[in-house]
């Protein structure tokens, strides 16, 4: 039961990049924290997302046209190293790559070819976000099973924005002037934040449940505005916080060689805002308005040999307002993630394969709030790996 409990929280891959959860790729556990003795991890995999429909608006000029796929595929990787000092003090050190975003509208000349796969609505569109993560924790577990962690984070992110298509140009001249041909370039930065949780243990049924605090991180990026290749004022700084959020983890047996998990995981998206100084000041708006999310976890962990076992685990992320943003182009999820561990000696090896349906929404511009695409059918497949060895 041990052996199995301690690869159950197995590989639960999240949503794709600005889709459902904001631009949240990996749930940022602390499982590592939990594991016997010395261990170092190695983590990764890919997902490809699905996200296409067709536009709103084009209707005059031939539509509505299809958008193509706008969400691309990325991969990841990530680290972990965690080191017993002694029977009560541990520690732990983290590189993931938690947040980022690769959406890409194909352009659309105007007037719009006919039967091309882009919308001349959003044509142009995409924004691009890298960020790595560096978390160094500790933990004391007290002669009680209750016990204590908490650590330091430090991100690095960038990111890149274009707004192009006629949905940003003037009402009065359609697919001409406004904000058409915008684009951002935010530099590297580095921002830090903190961790602090609690834990509670009950070993002998292999029961375990945690409280986790991410704070946010600000990061204040050098910033370069233009209007198709025009600088448009001084460059400048624009603050912007990833999201604080809060994780409810669980675990406990059911039968012998048998494990229930889940977790419940709220990240406040409404704190993530990017207001670049000139286009704030041109449309009196933003470029990112994210609702919070709330997203649950329960799964079953089975152990079936000595070398092997697996799990099954479902997620849910209740939809929230169909108008989004069309940089983050879906609304909810329901998601099945199916993994296998094969453990021999000191080694563990977990791979699991995860199919997310990605909820329907209408991207929207403008202070009038007005849809620009319907996207429907969306989904996700995503594999990932993880070899652990403990010693």
């Amino acid at each position: 039961m041990k052996t199995l409990l301690k690869g159950s929280a197995v590989l639960l891959l999240s949503a794709s990049p600005l889709l459902a959860g904001g631009i949240e790729r990996a749930p940022q556990s602390l499982g590592v924290l939990f594991e016997e003795g010395n261990y170092a991890e190695l983590s990764f995999g890919g997902a490809d997302p699905t996200v296409e429909g067709r536009d709103i608006g084009s209707e005059a000029i031939g539509g509505p046209y299809n958008t193509g796929d706008v969400a691309q595929g990325y991969g990841f990787v990530g680290l972990a190293y965690k080191h017993q000092f002694n029977a009560n003090l541990s520690g732990a050190f983290i590189v993931e790559q938690p947040f980022g975003a690769d959406i890409r509208y194909r352009s659309q000349p105007f007037p719009p070819t006919p039967g091309t796969e882009a919308s001349p609505m959003l044509g142009g569109t995409s924004a691009k976000v890298d960020s790595t993560t560096f978390t160094a924790l500790a933990r004391y577990k007290f002669e009680n099973n209750f016990s204590l962690h908490g650590g330091l984070r430090a991100s690095r992110a960038s990111g890149d924005v274009t707004l192009d298509g006629c949905a940003y140009s003037n009402p009065e001249t359609p697919c001409i002037g406004g904000v058409r041909g915008y684009e951002v370039n935010m530099d590297t930065d580095w921002g830090v934040g903190y961790v602090v949780g609690a834990a509670y243990e009950i070993p002998d049924i292999a029961a375990r449940v945690s409280l986790t605090y991410n704070s946010s991180i600000k990061h204040e990026f050098d910033t370069k505005e233009s209007i198709s290749g025009n600088p448009i004022g001084p460059e400048s700084t624009t603050e912007v916080k990833t999201p604080q959020s809060l994780t409810l983890e669980g675990q406990t047996g059911i039968a012998p060689d048998t494990l229930l998990f889940g977790s419940i995981r709220w990240v406040k998206w409404s704190e993530f805002k990017v207001d670049p100084e000139m286009f704030t000041g041109i449309t009196r708006g933003g470029l990112v308005d994210l609702e919070n999310t709330t997203t649950y976890t329960i799964g079953v962990g089975r152990k079936f040999t000595d070398n092997w076992s697996g799990s099954v685990s479902f997620v849910y992320e209740p939809t929230g307002d169909d108008l989004v943003s069309p940089l983050a182009p879906t609304n909810g999820r329901k998601g099945i993630t199916v993994a296998a561990i094969y453990t021999m000696d000191n080694i563990k090896i977990t791979t699991g394969i995860n199919y997310s349906k990605l909820g329907d929404a209408r991207p929207e511009t403008g202070a009038a709030n007005d849809p620009r695409a319907r996207m429907e059918d969306s989904d996700l497949w995503g594999i990932g790996v993880r070899v652990g060895y403990s010693f």
